[in-house]
């Protein structure tokens, strides 16, 4: 099994963390795991976007050149990356910005208004947690609670804090599910 994924927004969306933390997450379940961030120079509101690449034997390249699938965070990032998911593979996107439907008919779609559950939940911040959930919830490669121990045993000391809202963001985000193709 080798999985590809790549998160894709802009910077301060959390786009990083969440591919750190599903990375950190599988290589705690005892996956061979790669993560690659790329990200523009400014620090907040440039793009950001990373791979991960979540095996069960040696990962060959971190190159990932046809995903199964793609988080999108907002609509660049959309219009990036829809074209490069693997026929039958998986787009997860932000819909409380992204309000166009897929170009593709060969691919999945699960739509999240992320920002919103974010919102409801208190805290922006959480946007990142919830499409990583839904993610969760229909490529299943780790169980919500492999991300949930991550969180626990990866999260600085000074954001430990927000666990339970990370938590609960993962599991609304998980409660969205795919659109017909």
């Amino acid at each position: 099994m080798q999985t590809e994924i790549i998160f894709s927004g802009f910077g301060g969306q959390g786009v990083l963390f969440a591919g750190q933390l599903l990375a950190y997450a599988a290589m705690d379940a005892g996956y061979e795991v790669t993560w690659i961030p790329s990200y523009g120079p400014e620090m907040r509101g440039g793009t950001a976007n990373c791979t991960v690449i979540i095996a069960d034997e040696e990962i060959g390249s971190p190159l990932v050149e046809h995903p199964q699938a793609v988080v999108a965070m907002n609509l660049p990032s959309l219009d990036k990356y829809e074209a490069l998911v693997r026929p039958g593979g998986l787009v997860v996107v932000n819909s409380s910005i992204i309000e166009r439907p897929l170009q593709r008919t060969d691919v999945h779609l699960v739509a999240i208004p992320a920002n919103q559950i974010a919102e409801e939940l208190g805290d922006r911040r959480m946007t990142n947690m919830a499409l990583t959930g839904g993610l969760l919830a229909n490529l299943p490669i780790l169980p919500l609670e492999a991300l949930e121990k991550a969180l626990g045993e990866h999260l600085p000391a000074r954001h430990q804090r927000f666990l339970p809202l990370n938590s609960q963001a993962l599991h609304r985000g998980a409660a969205y599910h795919l659109a017909p193709a």
